[in-house]
């Protein structure tokens, strides 16, 4: 099958020890792209030698994350945007961005400023926007509101309950949710939530590696090569074949971020 992983870490310091088996390992899988969200500052460089080591295959976002703003997020969110307006950007998003209250609400108003300072640039440059949400539900649907009809992109790691489900699609209609290994989890909520909610075109599926591994992997490194296994669950779930499931997959994706399907 052919597959783009449309949330992945691989250029962190978890895969310095063999990541270009790693890339490798997700071609033979039946990869065509591999698409890396920035998170803060320390990561850009890392994620842009990757990209130059496989290019059109690694590409590249730009953004920051909720949990890793510095005291005053400014300077770098101007940093940010100006490699975002360079015309010869390499850049196929902005993410990872949005709001995550989980371990810390004490910076909710300046999360949500710098998150919509983020949207707003999706929208003058041209690009789907991927958004991170941790309990934080409420407060990126009203950030976001505002600019609905002029946004698409991807709600990350969607986790959330089936009314949200239904909310997010109906708000946001450019936008997508982002399925990855915790479909696959015993105890999961998600394969009910998307067979009653989410039609299968407002799918992409992501890794979001190392995290979140699927079985069998669980608590293993996630790493791209285990997306067929995602693949496969929401073809149990929606009743659909396998190699279906992905080609249609696979074309909502090359839509959204603007990508060639298939790569060979």
């Amino acid at each position: 099958m052919h597959f783009i992983d449309t949330h992945t870490h691989i250029y962190t310091t978890e895969f310095d020890a063999d990541r270009d088996a790693v890339v490798e390992r997700a071609l033979r899988a039946g990869a065509t792209h591999l698409l890396l969200p920035n998170i803060d500052e320390a990561s850009i460089d890392p994620m842009l030698r990757l990209c130059d080591r496989y290019p059109d295959r690694c590409l590249p976002m730009m953004g920051l994350h909720p949990t890793e703003l510095p005291a005053d997020p400014a300077p770098l969110l101007d940093a940010m945007e100006q490699r975002l307006a360079r015309p010869d950007r390499p850049y196929v998003a902005v993410g990872e961005v949005g709001g995550d209250l989980y371990w810390d609400s004490s910076r909710r108003e300046d999360q949500m400023e710098v998150f919509r300072r983020q949207a707003e640039w999706a929208v003058k440059y041209g690009l789907p926007l991927v958004v991170h949400t941790r309990s934080a539900h409420r407060e990126v649907v009203e950030t976001l509101r505002p600019l609905a009809s002029a946004l698409t992109g991807v709600f990350h790691c969607f986790g959330g309950t089936a009314a949200e489900a239904a909310e997010l699609l109906s708000l946001f209609p450019g936008f997508v949710l982002g399925i990855g290994g915790v479909l696959t989890f015993k105890k999961s909520a998600l394969p009910e939530i998307l067979r009653d909610e989410v039609p299968l075109n407002r799918l992409v599926v992501e890794t979001d590696a190392p995290y979140l591994a699927p079985t069998p992997h669980r608590g293993q490194r996630n790493e791209p090569a285990y997306i067929p296994l995602v693949v496969e669950k929401l073809a149990e779930v929606y009743g659909l074949p396998v190699e279906e499931v992905a080609l249609r997959l696979h074309a909502t994706t090359c839509l959204l971020f603007g990508l060639h399907s298939p790569a060979n």
